[in-house]
């Protein structure tokens, strides 16, 4: 994982010297989680993933200059790949079905896949914002201020869109 101070002065770099490298060292940093992400709010569509995630790196490369460095180079990725993923959700297939990803389960696999399902269900359950919002807190580990940043929502409509995702999960995951 980047400090601040190496993410600070790879973009630097990308700024000043137009240095592909450092921003080829952005990317492999980041790639993973963002394409997680991109992953999950896709409902498992790999193929679209890859278009998003793509979009995103060049984009986020192009307008390098224009990132402040207000909030960290991994959040302003979230905020890009969001926008790009909002922006193609229109050319989507209805009724996304999202991708849970259960970690670290102690679970055989027919239980493990089972809970994959079951969790899959629950999001599927949420409106759109609910399941970006469901995602980035308890599967991505984002802070409200730092989701407030990605998606331009108020903290407080964060906190209330988490809670009405949790009781809604929470009656699908107990009628199943």
């Amino acid at each position: 994982m980047l400090t601040k101070f190496e993410e600070i002065s790879l973009i630097a770099k990308c700024v000043a010297a137009d240095d592909r490298h450092a921003f080829g060292r952005l990317v492999d940093e980041y790639q993973e989680s963002l394409r997680r992400f991109i992953f999950n709010l896709t409902g498992g569509d790999a193929s679209l993933t890859d278009d998003i995630a793509q979009e995103t790196f060049l984009k986020a490369y192009v307008s390098i200059r224009s990132f402040k460095g207000l909030a960290r180079f991994k959040t302003w990725l979230y905020k890009i790949a969001y926008r790009e993923f909002l922006a193609t959700r229109k050319e989507m297939v209805a009724g996304i079905e999202a991708a849970a990803d259960v970690a670290d389960s102690n679970l055989n696999p027919e239980r493990e896949a089972e809970s994959k399902h079951d969790v899959s269900v629950a999001l599927n359950s949420l409106n759109e914002t609910e399941r970006t919002l469901v995602l980035l807190f308890y599967m991505e580990d984002q802070p409200i201020k730092k989701i407030a940043s990605i998606t331009d929502l108020p903290e407080g409509t964060i906190k209330v869109y988490l809670s009405r995702a949790r009781t809604k999960m929470a009656k699908v995951l107990n009628a199943l």
